[in-house]
């Protein structure tokens, strides 16, 4: 195992990502983010984009996970699904490139044949996204070196999990038995019970973005809470 995952046991990673006209989606903005998370107390930064990477890259002494956001024709999320996107992402000397893990079919690979294809030709530390179990076991038999749950709830076979807004428990608990590799849990993760659950659970360490790094859309739970007051 690689030693970069020695610091990253027991902690707790930062998502720091913007989209769209979001006043902090910029490199500037994002590293600010990721300047407080450390602050805090974070063992690492996840984000988005060749840029963002890069702004973090200057300011954070712990490892950044990255990657490249796109979409499948379905308009479902795809996670660092080129080959340019890995390279653009090595170019910056991140730490751990995500990647998507699932079945869906990219430059005419799975995830996991992608990530051998990955793996075949780059030296680089690969977090496969995935979102069910068997996915996660074909990662690994593909060479990733960590899984992250981050994807359940997120693809057109998965997409009645989020129905209940609450983490995928039972996805991580499963693969924690089942995978010889570190397994981070990601994906609505929003309070910090939810976190010690996780950690409980197994998970080698737990990613939380939305509601740390994403003000205007947890404000937005407020609002709608105080509206809803009758």
């Amino acid at each position: 195992m690689h030693h970069v995952f020695h610091a990253l046991r027991n902690g707790l990673v930062v998502s720091c990502q913007a989209e769209g006209d979001d006043p902090f989606n910029s490199p500037e903005g994002v590293s600010l983010f990721a300047r407080a998370a450390l602050m805090g107390g974070a063992v690492a930064i996840r984000t988005e984009g060749k840029a963002k990477t890069a702004e973090i890259k200057k300011h954070v002494s712990v490892p950044v996970i990255g990657l490249i956001k796109s979409y499948f024709d379905d308009g479902f999320v795809r996670i660092t699904g080129s080959k340019q996107d890995v390279l653009d992402l090595i170019e910056v000397k991140c730490d751990i490139i995500a990647i998507d893990g699932t079945f869906r079919v990219r430059e005419s690979l799975t995830g996991p044949d992608f990530i051998r294809s990955i793996k075949r030709e780059f030296s680089c530390l690969i977090m496969a996204d995935i979102a069910t179990i068997d996915e996660g076991m074909a990662c690994i038999e593909a060479g990733a070196d960590c899984l992250s749950t981050t994807l359940s709830g997120y693809t057109p076979e998965t997409q009645s999990r989020i129905s209940d807004h609450k983490p995928d428990y039972g996805l991580l608990e499963e693969l924690v038995k089942r995978s010889p590799i570190p397994v981070f849990a990601e994906g609505r993760i929003n309070t910090p019970d939810d976190a010690k659950r996780m950690m409980n659970l197994g998970a080698w360490g737990v990613v939380v973005g939305t509601v740390i790094t994403r003000p205007r859309v947890v404000t937005s739970w407020f609002v709608d809470a105080v509206n809803q007051k009758h």
